[in-house]
């Protein structure tokens, strides 16, 4: 029986994307090669909305600029920004449904995926990889899987941070993909959560046995005091955060007018040019 296809889904801050954000996709493809009972036919990083809120996140069009930076030297990995879009934050589940459902009708030949409504770009598909866009009918299905840390798993138990229909829906529905880290023992936690233990077949523990405690928050904390971080990120992401001088303070890195506008923006603005031929609308900061 041939194994059964997986496209692994990532959600986060990526702020900014280290190499073990990367890391944790090779690792986890590694391990269903090696038990060969699922086949990962790629990945996609999904970083979180503006309106997360959480502390030194600096705007999304700079988190998926550096995001893309970063995948530039990976072949099967890349970003959907379509979080970044939304009008709000949205919750993890939702991110799942809405990726899985695009997977879904570009399987079964939908019409409406092939041409998308006026919300949406012609980007808003090329984290689906080509071995589904152009299966031809090859392939019956490929279902999404969470792939995450030790630590997002436990945050389950945050009282308030996770509704428990949301947790025993995405673990159902889709499955997780944990790697552990130093310190967790996710077979306890699983073992402690009567949705987890219920569920325990829908969860899938990769072991990382070369040890990295590489963190976000220990890069953006290292660029804070002027300490290099090379080796911990990509170069290209290192030159892009110097470029713009992020993470080098809290107000800098909620400061608005040091997020860069993004490709609609600047159609946009072209387009206001084209119209406006006598009047030279203002650019945005970051442009000037």
């Amino acid at each position: 029986m041939a194994p059964s296809k997986v496209l692994l889904l990532a959600c986060g801050s990526f702020n900014p994307p280290t190499n073990m954000h990367l890391r944790m996709f090779e690792i986890a493809r590694d391990h269903f090669r090696k038990f060969d009972y699922h086949q990962v036919v790629g990945g996609v990083m999904s970083p979180v909305h503006d309106s997360y809120g959480k502390k030194s996140l600096v705007c999304a069009n700079h988190r998926c600029a550096m995001l893309k930076l970063a995948l530039q030297s990976s072949g099967w990995i890349h970003i959907s920004d379509w979080e970044c879009q939304q009008e709000s934050w949205t919750p993890t589940r939702q991110v799942l449904e809405h990726h899985q459902e695009i997977v879904n009708s570009m399987l079964n030949a939908n019409n409406e995926v092939s041409s998308p409504n006026k919300r949406q770009r012609s980007d808003d598909y090329s984290w689906v990889p080509d071995e589904i866009r152009y299966s031809s009918g090859g392939i019956e299905s490929v279902q999404m899987k969470l792939l995450c840390g030790a630590d997002l798993l436990e945050s389950f138990a945050v009282p308030g941070l996770w509704k428990e229909e949301d947790i025993e829906a995405i673990v159902n529905n889709f499955g997780l993909v944990v790697v552990t880290r130093d310190g967790s023992n996710p077979y306890k936690f699983i073992y402690e959560s009567d949705i987890l233990y219920k569920l325990q077949n829908n969860i899938t523990i990769v072991t990382e046995w070369i040890s990295n405690e590489v963190s976000s928050t220990k890069v953006r904390r290292a660029i804070q005091r002027s300490e290099s971080v090379r080796y911990l990120i990509q170069d290209s992401v290192i030159e892009f955060i110097e470029q713009h001088g992020l993470y080098k303070s809290e107000k800098d890195n909620n400061n608005p007018e040091k997020c860069m506008p993004s490709i609609r923006d600047l159609l946009i603005l072209v387009e206001m040019m084209k119209c406006t031929r006598p009047l030279k609308p203002a650019l945005p900061a970051a442009l000037v």
